[in-house]
């Protein structure tokens, strides 16, 4: 017996070990796209489940509340140019409107389920979502199904991009279309085949449709490819091809837009910005947003994504990636201090680092003990967070994060009778408020003014009619002299306000 005892427990140790669950059931490729695959996936992957719950609280923290602000300018001038015919649209763009078609041609078509907040925003959160597994996707070529849950829960629970995502304008949508291109870049760095060259063009293009300051990114991939792949190409120029090939697929379909784009800069540029950040606050400005507007959050993760760009550069298979990550932090921030002189510079334009960004802190996760179940710091940093975010995101859903342009237009309204004058400063502050605001019903003259000299010119014609003088502080921006406030100040009396909107009334 004890021989045969003896030769069991050898057979035993001959079996190969049991396949983790983990590593049974994936998804690498559209053959795994099978029923029973996908079964084992939603039953037994435990990385698959937890990016199946970011997918959910993605999709829950983006869509709660969508219509709960008002209106602000910007998506006021989402919904006039969305209310165009299609070659409208595409007219105003070529005419010098600052922002590409596609998002407003998207935003034409959603305009026959009506024009409510809720569908406006409705594409911004819907893309917003979308992007959170394309980011687990690109976190996983890159450092592993760990580090790609990690980089899907910092943007599931960002609160950058959370607000963007309820926000009617195209900076998610461009950052969706970007990210897949991202993924594809990846997978032809990877592999060198054709098709993901040709697929990262053409993502790249639909990006660049969407918004214009994503040609930085799209320029800093091939660089990095150039960067990376210089010694086979010198040894041999037609492995350039695959790179060529991504780059002529970009240019052939954004090629119309392209050709906008460079008139429109000379205009942009023809004179000195008037808002927004410049110089060394552009960097600071955006790093502190991106990680969640708190300075400790800001100083944590800054120190996580030094800390896993360095993880990466140390172990020689994934240096590549610390370079594309290092280019495409630094790259942006560099360009967008020198243009910050001439265009105006918002954090928002960069919202293409996120990708990066967030790879970069997820990758330090690799300096964790090896014998620690990665499940479980994923599980964890998810948890985290959450946590993290619970203070902005109890205030974000119950105060008003933009303009009460609602309320306003309704004490507006208390405010006016017949034939008084509303008038508007700046002038194209008259689109959100008229999304409200209707001057017919109460037989109000609404007009709109910039300039001190506009405003006597009102003033000579209203006569004894009460004016009213709904201001924001764009009149700054759009009256960099100062006289139209010099005027107010001079022939009007502040009584009221809500937020960032004063409404003064004539003497």
């Amino acid at each position: 017996m004890g021989k045969k005892d003896n030769k069991r427990g050898h057979e035993e140790k001959k079996k190969k070990p049991a396949v983790p669950a983990d590593d049974k059931y994936q998804v690498n490729s559209f053959n795994d796209l099978n029923p029973e695959n996908l079964k084992g996936v939603f039953l037994h992957n435990r990385y698959a489940q937890m990016l199946i719950l970011l997918v959910i609280a993605g999709f829950a923290l983006r869509f709660y509340n969508l219509g709960f602000n008002s209106i602000w300018l910007d998506e006021g001038s989402t919904l006039y140019f969305a209310r165009n015919s299609l070659s409208g649209i595409w007219d105003a763009t070529a005419q010098g409107e600052f922002n590409p078609p596609l998002f407003h041609w998207l935003e034409h078509f959603m305009l026959a389920f009506g024009d409510s907040e809720f569908v406006l925003r409705f594409l911004p959160a819907l893309f917003g979502s979308l992007t959170i597994p394309v980011i687990y996707l690109i976190g996983r070529e890159v450092c592993g199904r760990c580090g790609g849950i990690i980089a899907a829960a910092l943007m599931t629970f960002s609160t950058f991009h959370i607000f963007y995502s309820q926000d009617a304008r195209a900076y998610t949508t461009m950052l969706f279309f970007f990210s897949i291109a991202v993924f594809f870049y990846l997978l032809a760095l990877k592999s060198d085949n054709f098709k993901y060259w040709v697929l990262f063009g053409v993502f790249c293009a639909l990006s660049f449709w969407t918004h214009f300051y994503v040609f930085v990114a799209v320029g800093i991939l091939i660089l990095h490819a150039l960067i990376v792949k210089r010694k086979t190409i010198i040894q041999d120029v037609k492995t350039l091809m695959p790179v060529l090939a991504g780059l002529l697929s970009f240019i052939i379909v954004a090629l119309p837009i392209i050709y906008v784009t460079i008139g429109l800069f000379y205009k942009r540029t023809s004179a000195s910005p008037t808002w927004g950040l410049s110089g060394f606050d552009v960097f600071t400005g955006t790093i502190v947003m991106i990680s969640g507007s708190q300075i400790y959050l800001t100083v944590i993760f800054s120190i996580l994504a030094i800390a896993g760009i360095i993880f990466l550069y140390i172990n020689e298979e994934k240096r590549d990636y610390a370079y594309l990550i290092i280019l495409s932090l630094v790259l942006p921030f560099i360009v967008s201090i020198i243009l910050s002189s001439m265009i105006p510079m918002s954090p928002r334009y960069l919202i293409y680092i996120l990708p990066f960004y967030f790879v970069a802190i997820a990758a330090a996760f690799g300096f964790v003990p090896r014998d620690i179940d990665y499940r479980k710091v994923a599980a964890v940093t998810m948890a985290l967070l959450f946590v993290v975010s619970i203070p902005y995101l109890s205030g974000y859903y119950t105060n008003y994060s933009k303009n009460d342009w609602r309320g306003f237009s309704q004490q507006l309204a208390s405010l006016t009778s017949e034939g008084d004058y509303v008038v508007v400063m700046p002038g194209y502050m008259a689109q959100p408020l008229d999304y409200y605001y209707d001057s017919s019903l109460d037989g109000v003259y609404e007009v709109s003014a910039d300039t001190g000299e506009k405003l006597s010119e009102i003033e000579s014609q209203r006569g004894n009619a009460t004016a009213y003088y709904v201001v924001t502080a764009d009149i700054t921006a759009a009256n960099p002299e100062g006289d139209a406030l010099e005027w107010l100040n001079t022939n009007t009396v502040i009584i009221g306000q809500n937020m960032g909107i004063y409404v003064f009334k004539s003497k």
